[in-house]
């Protein structure tokens, strides 16, 4: 089959290009960094997602058109069927899979189009109000944390932006953690959050608040997070060492995918603890800057830091946090860092304790919404 590259994030060529691949009557599509990907896929293969996530490995996803409509017709009978809000890049998977959501659903999807903003947000969700034989038709968006974040602030103050958060029947966050601090004031508002977790891996989330979708499979082994189901990409194109590494098939036939997440099942509940490789050696003790980020994130006016191990001459290496500017400006950098370091210090140990507090007026982020972690380390690195 062919592989037809997508240039740019056009939502509606996208979207054009998703209906003839979902129904096989197209080619299949390339999106992300598809220069060097050959002209031709196998049979079945829907769309190829080439990203480089948050430590600059480029990694291409072979995701077949079963996978892409088991993941969305699994997301319906989880959270109901309706119309979408794309509100996030759609050569990405979350914001892909709003659009094959619809194209299952049979529905036109709305798009925001032009840079996310709490009012254009309210615009187009407000405008999608829409009734079946006068029944309303439920409405459903994708967003990411730090979207999540802007439009709660924004709702304090603006009423559309509240009526617009209130207006959907469920809002799947993604993308990374979501501050607890964040979800309790999402509650308060009257926002309905779905905590989703997954990867282009498995066609978008395929756990929602902890627990997985109709036919996912969930397994810890060696405290990591394995996950098996329709919704697996094939693996990765033209790397078959990597795919053998990371999709693991038991005796049985038992498909499964190698998150290289930490994570435990409590009672049938998956709980994800950050990145197993995630760790610095301080001192000679190893450390999880998840654990440590997830911590530093309960201090006030800390709720979306980011927390990157660098260089440290004493200890070989040190964590430091950073975050925007905002309510910090109200409180002292010392006295924030003071906060953080007794919580970590409390919880993990003193070994643990951040080194520093660095304050940005904004975070680099990847274009899917998700700090970018390695820009942050070396930005950080780069002040010593």
């Amino acid at each position: 089959m062919k592989l037809e590259p997508v240039v740019g994030d056009d939502p509606r060529e996208i979207l054009r290009g998703l209906r003839g691949a979902l129904h096989g009557a197209g080619p299949a599509l390339g999106l992300g960094l598809v220069s060097d990907l050959p002209a031709e896929v196998n049979p079945g293969t829907a769309v190829v997602v080439t990203t480089s996530g948050s430590t600059g490995v480029p990694k291409s996803v072979v995701l077949s058109r079963d996978a892409l409509t088991a993941s969305a017709l699994a997301t319906a009978d989880r959270v109901g069927d309706g119309a979408w809000l794309l509100a996030l890049p759609a050569s990405y998977v979350a914001g892909m899979q709003v659009l094959v959501r619809s194209i299952v659903a049979d529905r036109e999807p709305a798009i925001l189009a032009g840079a996310f903003t709490p009012q254009a947000f309210a615009s187009a969700a407000l405008m999608m109000a829409s009734s079946v034989g006068g029944v309303r038709v439920p409405t459903y968006t994708s967003l990411v944390p730090a979207q999540v974040a802007k439009l709660l602030d924004a709702a304090a103050a603006d009423s559309a932006v509240l009526t617009a958060l209130r207006s959907f029947e469920a809002i799947l966050v993604g993308g990374q953690a979501l501050p607890p601090v964040i979800l309790e004031r999402a509650q308060d508002a009257g926002a309905r959050l779905v905590r989703t977790y997954g990867s282009t891996e498995t066609s978008g989330g395929c756990v929602y608040d902890g627990v997985p979708l109709r036919g996912v499979g969930v397994r810890i082994v060696s405290g990591e997070v394995q996950l098996s189901g329709p919704t697996l990409a094939d693996g990765y194109l033209g790397a078959p060492e990597l795919t053998g590494d990371v999709f693991r098939r038991d005796p049985d036939g038992t498909r499964w995918y190698r998150t290289g997440d930490a994570g435990m099942l409590e009672d049938g509940m998956l709980r994800v603890r950050g990145r197993i490789d995630n760790v610095i050696v301080s001192g000679g003790v190893n450390v999880s800057l998840d654990r440590v980020e997830r911590i530093v994130r309960t201090v006030p006016g800390l709720a979306s830091a980011v927390v990157v191990g660098v260089p440290d001459k004493r200890w070989g290496e040190a964590s430091v946090i950073v975050a925007t500017r905002g309510e910090a400006l109200r409180r002292s950098e010392a006295v924030q860092l003071e906060e953080a370091r007794a919580a970590v210090s409390a919880e993990i140990g003193p070994h643990a304790r951040p080194s520093r507090l660095v304050l940005v007026d904004e975070l680099d982020v990847l274009p899917s919404g998700k700090p970018d972690r390695e820009a942050i380390r070396r930005a950080v690195a780069a002040l010593h």
